[in-house]
């Protein structure tokens, strides 16, 4: 299979299950990688809005009110993310586009690139510059958390893995459950989908490597380790979009042949 045939595969319209698990696959590790990489810029994790919100909380008790005004702005980024996804999804949609998929993941890599750029600019401010910062990161992280939720009907999660982790419990004790000969022969008896078991202890594993990797990548490279997570998303989302733009270019010389060949002749004078 060519690269053009796998990303077709990943990101097109058409979607099959293993199709979504490849993909995951790929989000669940650069969301570890941005994650690690906004920890070592900023200090603070930003894929998961449940310790920004609680510590909103914690703040209005103390009457810190910067740092809840920070965060809410935190939160505001992220719903703005998932909601920029939902709105791509759904005009591509209802124009038959072939990216509808690809599309906000092309727009998460070039936010990958913005926030690299974040760390050449000069800011009087330093809290400006860390309030603009998460307000990229969190954004980048609803668009892609919102990407895969779509497309997978809320089957998966690739930003936090509180999710990930709650579902593999909930699939290994059905996994250890005794199913007694004498239990009631009307109720089905209980069975661990072992599939989805494996599928999420990857993906907790893959958020892991690409935190790890990206720990490394922003110690050592700084924000311009965001060039190769952007390079591989542009990769994965390339095809579809690719696809889209030929077809517009040959609906568009269609049109023209059919415009000039209702033009009306001129006569000689």
């Amino acid at each position: 299979m060519s690269l053009k045939d796998y990303s077709r595969r990943l990101t097109g319209k058409i979607r099959t299950k293993d199709a979504n698990s490849s993909l995951a696959y790929f989000l669940t590790f650069i969301a570890g990688a941005i994650n690690a990489g906004g920890f070592l810029a900023i200090g603070q994790y930003t894929s998961h809005m449940s310790g920004i919100v609680s510590g909103m909380a914690d703040s209005l008790a103390l009457w810190q009110w910067s740092i809840v005004l920070s965060g809410l702005g935190a939160l505001m980024a992220f719903i703005a993310g998932a909601a920029t996804t939902a709105l791509i999804i759904n005009w591509a949609r209802h124009s038959y586009l072939q990216s509808e998929y690809a599309l906000p993941i092309l727009l998460e890599a070039l936010m990958l690139i913005v926030f690299g750029a974040l760390d050449g600019m000069q800011w009087y401010y330093d809290w400006l510059w860390t309030s603009v910062t998460v307000a990229v990161l969190c954004y980048i992280m609803g668009l892609q958390n919102a990407i895969m939720t779509k497309m997978s009907r809320s089957e998966f999660r690739t930003t936090h893995v509180t999710g990930m982790v709650t579902d593999i419990g909930i699939e290994l004790g059905k996994l250890f459950y005794w199913n007694r000969s004498h239990d009631d022969p009307k109720k089905p008896p209980v069975k661990s989908d072992r599939a989805k078991l494996f599928l999420l202890s990857k993906l907790v594993c893959l958020f892991f490597l690409g935190g790890l990797i990206g720990a490394f990548g922003f110690k050592h490279l700084g924000f311009t380790f965001t060039v190769f997570l952007a390079s591989i998303l542009v990769l994965v989302a390339s095809a579809p979009v690719l696809d889209d733009l030929h077809a517009a270019k040959v609906l568009l010389k269609r049109r023209r042949r059919t415009s000039q060949a209702h033009e009306p002749t001129r006569q000689p004078d």
